[in-house]
């Protein structure tokens, strides 16, 4: 069942969103090489508590961390670790957070100091995958025409799109209906309204859309070529004109 939100429902969660707005931010300020990954979630982890929102992963499906930080080949749901950053790594920094019984969630793909040309253009690439995608979150439109829009953003530059994951509504829960997926056909899918509430994610990968999840941890879902992936999620609205979106800094 897809549930629209009201006004007042949209309010948490754009309280929620400007926590995790501001914890984005903080990442970015503070990823340096020699950073473990394990410092950097505890880090943001105080930072949500301090703000007085919960942690939406922890806890979730028995998972034991505030964020999902995914390195390099990593496309989703990495652990945070005594890992220490790299100069040229990349990192996906996922974090989703509780307001007032609201969710809001998003992600970004930072790079560790000076990065190489290609993984830039990775990077870049997701992002504008994402605001591509949501020109279609209006009322005319359909879950396909902005699936097809970041598809079609994506494999213009040569990337693959993970099909195993796949973005979702959000709210009351960290997962509702519906399903958002990053590939697809115009004119197809569920009818997007006014009130809607989407967790947008465009995944996208160097070499195969193909991944893999590690079998030792259960979470850690890797490229199943070893090729990096980027990773780029805001919270949107669905509204007449264009989206709102909640998570920005």
């Amino acid at each position: 069942m897809i549930f629209i939100k009201t006004e007042e429902n949209i309010a948490g969660m754009r309280r929620a969103g400007r926590v995790v707005a501001g914890a984005l931010e903080l990442a970015e300020r503070s990823i340096k090489a020699g950073l473990t990954t394990l410092e950097l979630n505890n880090m943001l982890e105080d930072f949500v508590l301090s703000h007085n929102a919960i942690p939406s992963f922890k806890g979730y499906n028995g998972y034991k961390f505030c964020t999902c930080l995914s390195v390099n080949s990593t496309v989703v749901h990495g652990l945070p670790s005594g890992y220490a950053l790299k100069v040229g790594d990349i990192i996906g920094v996922d974090i989703a957070v509780i307001v007032d019984g609201w969710h809001s969630d998003a992600a970004r793909t930072f790079g560790v100091e000076k990065i190489s040309g290609q993984n830039q253009k990775l990077i870049d690439a997701a992002k504008d995958c994402f605001f591509e995608g949501i020109k279609y979150a209006t009322p005319e439109y359909q879950i396909g025409d902005m699936a097809a829009a970041i598809q079609h953003v994506a494999e213009s530059r040569g990337y693959s799109v993970v099909k195993d994951l796949i973005g979702h509504g959000i709210g009351k829960k960290l997962h509702e209906d519906p399903a958002v997926p990053n590939y697809g056909q115009k004119g197809t899918g569920v009818k997007l309204k006014t009130g809607m509430a989407l967790a947008v994610e465009p995944m996208i990968n160097i070499g195969t859309y193909q991944v893999e999840i590690d079998q030792k941890d259960g979470w850690t879902c890797r490229t199943k070529d070893g090729s990096n992936s980027a990773h780029y999620e805001n919270t949107i609205i669905v509204r007449d004109g264009e989206a709102e979106i909640l998570t920005l800094y």
